[in-house]
């Protein structure tokens, strides 16, 4: 890790750990950045003290804390790219006539980073910065599918998965054969398991233009969101191509 000032060797130290797949001890940060065991752990305990860090598991691994999430989600809903993804976000609407998302992990849950909603009069009210669970969200299906297996398998048994429908799949075997599904498909489906009567599609928004988006951990997400009595699992799925048309345009979006 380059030298710099003490601010900008935090900053080093947080971006080294959020590019990490996985919660960090200090001994396998000394041995990542080089830098002495001293000066790991007294960085640590400021990033910790800061809320920037959590420390979890055992005590001894350390993951973003809430502050630094919140960070992140206030970057990519106001940041300068905002009005071309929104201006994407709008056409895709117009396109296909029904509300659509830009989405993001944030812990257990997944974040609306952004939203158009449809014109037709029957539509969910759901706003930017509101948030639903992984485990049944076409998003956060999507996600939890391109995680590590670990941290995929210890968000699914923290604790019980509540059932918000009767279609809710509550058991995290289940869960992780379609989740199996989702990583050969390359998007997801929520086929009213968050709410009654409420279907959605979502694709990966690649990293940058041109990438394989299973290639990698999912970071944002472009999801359609529409009443059951309009769009059905299958007129979802055929909706698939033009949602994908959409995260690549964001993706470049991104890149530049």
């Amino acid at each position: 890790m380059e030298d710099g000032t003490p601010a900008l060797r935090l900053f080093a130290l947080l971006e080294h750990i959020a590019r990490t797949d996985r919660l960090v001890t200090l001994t396998e940060l000394v041995a990542e950045t080089g830098l002495p065991k001293p000066t790991v752990h007294r960085m640590l305990q400021q990033l910790e003290g800061a809320g920037l860090l959590d420390r979890q598991g055992d005590g001894r691994r350390y993951g973003a804390g809430g502050r630094l999430r919140a960070f992140a989600e206030d970057l990519l809903s106001h940041g300068t790219h905002h009005a071309a993804r929104h201006a994407v976000l709008r056409h895709l609407v117009d396109e296909i006539g029904e509300t659509c998302n830009l989405t993001a992990p944030a812990g257990p849950e997944v974040v609306y980073l952004d939203r158009v909603e449809t014109p037709e009069p029957l539509r969910f009210a759901l706003r930017p910065g509101s948030r639903v669970p992984v485990h049944c969200s076409a998003s956060g299906k999507l996600i939890l599918a391109f995680l590590p297996a670990a941290q995929r398998r210890k968000i699914l048994t923290a604790a019980p998965l509540k059932a918000f429908t009767a279609r809710t799949r509550t058991d995290p075997d289940a869960l992780e054969a379609e989740l199996e599904q989702v990583r050969r498909d390359g998007f997801a489906l929520d086929d009213e398991e968050f709410l009654p009567g409420l279907v959605c599609a979502a694709v990966p928004v690649p990293r940058r233009p041109g990438d394989d988006p299973s290639a990698s951990r999912v970071r944002q997400c472009v999801a359609l969101q529409a009443p059951a009595v309009r769009v059905d699992v299958e007129r979802a799925v055929k909706l698939v191509p033009v949602l994908r048309r959409a995260a690549e345009r964001i993706a470049r979006i991104e890149a530049e």
